[in-house]
């Protein structure tokens, strides 16, 4: 799948604040108030079932973030929202830098080493704190290889959908 029609999971509706619908958020954009800048949200967990909402407003509340969703007017309303996931479309970000990924833009990428040895495919990602390390599934087994490029990644290939990486098959 290309980048176009691709969901970029960016925040999350974490709690409810006040009597007026507003609603705790999770801010994964950096900066946390981007999120903003990017509408309109995609609330939902599955592409095709989820709700577009836009004219989101927020506002740092605290250590937090709160947000308002047009509609959205009442502690009840909004308490049917806490636990949703905030996506946007992967099209509405910034390119990355030189040498840098978005995560979605990775995962089904197929991956080989660099003696040709397909291992599969990029499944997702997770942090570590360290790095990020990249799992790499092919039907049979699971790979956790570090995304640390120049060692363990030696490259990246969007447009071809191959990640050649220096990792021993049988580890």
């Amino acid at each position: 799948m290309t980048a176009a029609g691709r969901r970029v999971l960016i925040g999350r509706i974490v709690g409810l604040y006040g009597v007026q619908g507003w609603l705790k958020i999770e801010s994964w954009a950096e900066p946390r108030m981007r999120i903003f800048d990017y509408q309109p949200w995609l609330l939902g967990a599955a592409p095709g079932t989820e709700t577009q909402v836009s004219g989101v407003k927020g506002r740092t509340q605290g250590k937090g973030m709160v947000a308002h969703l047009p509609g959205v007017d009442d502690r009840e309303q909004a308490a049917a929202l806490v636990g949703t996931d905030i996506h946007v479309a992967r099209e509405q970000l910034p390119s990355p830098a030189e040498g840098e990924y978005y995560w979605v833009d990775l995962e089904g990428l197929e991956v080989v080493t660099t003696e040709e040895v397909k291992l599969g495919r990029v499944s997702h990602l997770f942090a570590t704190g360290a790095n990020d390390v990249v799992v790499v599934r092919d039907g049979e087994r699971e790979r956790l290889i570090p995304f640390v490029q120049g060692s363990y990644v030696r490259s990246v290939d969007l447009s071809a959908g191959r990640m050649v990486v220096d990792w021993d098959p049988e580890f």
